[in-house]
Order: C-alpha cells, then structure tokens, then sequence
C-alpha cells in the first residue's frame, strides 16, 4: 500500500477504505508520510469531501493513533463539553463549575487557541501557578475530590489529529465538514467521557458561516458518537459578535469570576452556559430538561459555582492575583446611532495582533493582552463615546485599531434582538 494511490484516488473521488485510511494517518504520524503527502490528501478532500464512512474511519484512527484515556475511576457519569471556537468564547470556564456544583463530576481537557479564536487552556495559564499539566491520577483524584478538573490535553490522547491539525492549519484545509468532525470526535473518544455536549458556533467569527453547514457538523459528530454507543447533543450557537465584552486570557478569567460571583450580569454569556450546562445535566440524568436548567440557573446564582471554580484553582496552584497590561488606549466611535453589528473576526484578529492570540503554534502569548468592548450590538452610542479599549504592552497598535474600527458597523435603526441560540 502506497500514500500515492491513495491520494489519487481521493483525487478522483473514489471512496477510501478503512485499511487505506488506517494506513495514512498511521504512515503520517510516524513520521513514515511526510507532509507534502498528507497535505496533497487533504487538499484533495477540500474538494472531494469525505463520505460517512471515510468520517467515521478518519475519527477512528485519529483516536487510536495514541492512548485511550479510562475515566472508570471517576465515579458517577462524565460528560464532556465541546466548544467549535471562538471569540470571546469563556464558556467552559463556567459551564464546567456550573455543571459540578449540580454533582455531576466534569474531567475537562483544553486546547489552546490558534489564530482569532482563543483556547481555555491559555485563559487558565492566565492565573499564576495554574497547573494545566498533571499526571494522569492526580486528575482522576481531583475530580473525585472536588467533581471538577481542567487540564491540557496530553500528547499522547490523538496525536495524529494534533499532527494533523498543525498542517491543516498552515495548507488553507480547517474549514471542512468532516474534517472538523473528525479531528474535533477522535479527541472526545480517546478523553474517555460517556456522553458529550457539543457547542456548534455559526456567523462572521466561526468556522461554520452558515447555520446549515454548523448543522451538518453537530450531525456529523452526533452520528459519530452514537455509533461508538455514546450519547450527544448538539446546540447551534451565535458566534456573529464577541461572547461577553472580554476579548483575551487574563480579561476574559477576571470577566468570568465576576459572572460567577454574581457582580455583573452578561446575557449572551449565561443563557448560552445555562443552556448548555442544562443539557450536560439532561445527559446525566439528572431530571428533564426544565429541572435541569433550574439546576443550573440555582447554582449560578447561590454562588456554588463560583466556589467549585475557586477550589479548582486553588487545587491546582493558582492564583487570582492575574497581571495588567501596562498600555491601554480606549477607541472612540466616529458617528451617533445604534451599534448593528460587531465582526467578531476582525476583533478577534485584532486582539491576537495585541498578542492574545497566537498567529502560529509556537508564538508566545502575552495574557495580558486583549480588548474590552464597552458596547454591544443593540446599544445606542453617541459620536467621541468610547466603544472599546485596547490593553497591550509595548506592541505597535496601528493594524489592530483598522481592524477594530472597520468590526463596528452604526445605523440609525435599533437592530432586532440577536438570537443566541439557533
């Protein structure tokens, strides 16, 4: 067998058997296929697109190229929460506590971002002393101990999807349906979780532009996971403005500590983490769907989840005590009227050139860094009022204030109400 047939036969859009697709991802992460091989195939798939079965064979094998985590030491059920990316998407960080505080034990492992859409592991690394990098039973005692536990995901849970990924990355090839299905479903099969709950972004600052194609991914992956016997469940959520009005690891932590200690009120941010810590409820059979979300709406607002957050940090070796950027330079918006949109690309963009992002795997990030909305779409703001401020240290911010001001669009006319959750 020969990566070269292979690919030519996905060129010309003849379907790939298991052995075939087994033997490619095996080849590549050994180091056996070089890159220029696999990114023929995977160009070749942008084009072709896989069939169900390839889906499912790609996942498969992807899960198997490295450990299968045994969360059977963990009592009670685990459901796991996935996330397509984001920006300003702080949920996990107050799904996960939601979720414990109700009893149901969550073993959380994160990925950092690339690119405009950040990653929960850098929002935790934001806290000094955090350890997102623990051995294996430590974490299944955490969670024992205290129902709650997020952590890095290691090297050794699907390293062919984090090899593959790098390269999808860098070859224009991230924005395929079974791609995303595929690399996104072979880390949740070899994390071990019984059932998972799937949050599926649509709009201007998600992979899936379309609310068609975003569910045809929550399908994809739903289909996938039943047919390993694992129950899922699937929200379409809006990804057409920022999440919340933090943009950046350090910002986006202090932003949800002061959701979850009940100091501030952000609307898109809870209903979207009430819906889906509801639905990881449902999963565990805690109850319906309506005592779920009233589980999940108590113990946000008895501060339970506020105090599972902090034991998780402290357990883990962190600290509050999160830095400031040294620079901060507030934006003014150049006419009157109601906010119509907020490009959450282009903010996101903005927000990594500040250096809250990375542009690739081994740029550093500065937590610090990011942006603060002051409005949202829907408010009102006068001409010279602020609308948002930069928090950066020694960066030039020439590129990133074009690209925050061309993200805001004014009209005169209030906007309808953007809907949340599709």
């Amino acid at each position: 067998m020969r990566a070269y047939d292979i690919i030519i036969k996905k060129r010309d859009n003849i379907e790939l058997t298991k052995e075939e697709i087994t033997f490619l991802v095996n080849g590549y992460t050994s180091g056996e296929i070089k890159d220029e091989q696999m990114a023929a195939f995977l160009m070749a798939v942008m084009f072709n697109d896989l069939t169900k079965d390839e889906i499912y064979n790609l996942t498969m094998a992807m899960a198997h190229s490295g450990e299968m985590l045994d969360l059977s030491g963990i009592l009670g059920k685990k459901i796991d929460k996935h996330s397509t990316g984001g920006v300003g998407d702080k949920l996990t960080l107050l799904v996960a506590p939601i979720v414990a505080a109700c009893g149901v034990p969550v073993a959380k492992m994160s990925g950092a971002g690339l690119g405009h859409t950040g990653g929960t592991i850098d929002k935790l690394n934001a806290l000094p002393g955090y350890k997102t990098e623990i051995p294996f039973e430590q974490f299944i005692d955490l969670i024992n101990e205290n129902g709650l536990s997020i952590i890095g995901q290691t090297g050794e849970v699907a390293p062919a999807d984090k090899k593959i990924y790098a390269l999808r990355d860098t070859t224009a090839t991230v924005d395929n349906i079974g791609l995303i299905a595929a690399s996104v479903m072979s880390k949740k099969l070899a994390s071990g979780a019984d059932s998972f709950v799937l949050d599926v972004k649509t709009g201007e600052g998600a992979f899936m532009k379309k609310v068609e194609d975003a569910k045809k991914l929550a399908k994809t992956m739903i289909e996938i996971a039943h047919q390993n016997g694992k129950k899922a469940k699937a929200l379409i959520t809006a990804m057409n403005q920022p999440l919340g009005f933090a943009i950046g690891n350090s910002l986006e932590v202090k932003e949800v500590l002061e959701i979850l200690e009940r100091k501030k009120e952000v609307r898109d941010i809870e209903e979207i983490s009430l819906e889906l810590a509801a639905n990881m409820l449902l999963l565990a059979e805690k109850g319906d769907i309506e005592h779920c979300r009233n589980l999940a709406k108590e113990a946000l607002e008895n501060k339970a989840a506020y105090e599972k957050f902090i034991l998780m940090i402290k357990a883990q070796g962190g600290s509050l005590e999160m830095g400031e950027a040294k620079q901060k330079t507030e934006l003014a918006s150049e006419q009157e009227g109601y906010i119509t949109a907020i490009n959450a690309e282009k903010i996101g963009i903005a927000a990594m050139m500040l250096g809250a992002g990375r542009k690739t795997k081994e740029d550093k990030i500065d937590y610090t860094a990011g942006i603060m909305l002051s409005k949202k779409v829907g408010d009102y703001v006068k001409k010279g009022e602020t609308i948002l401020t930069m928090h950066m240290n020694n960066v030039d911010i020439k590129e990133s204030t074009k690209l925050a001001k061309e993200a805001f669009t004014i009209g005169k006319e209030k906007p309808e109400e953007i809907t949340l959750i599709y």
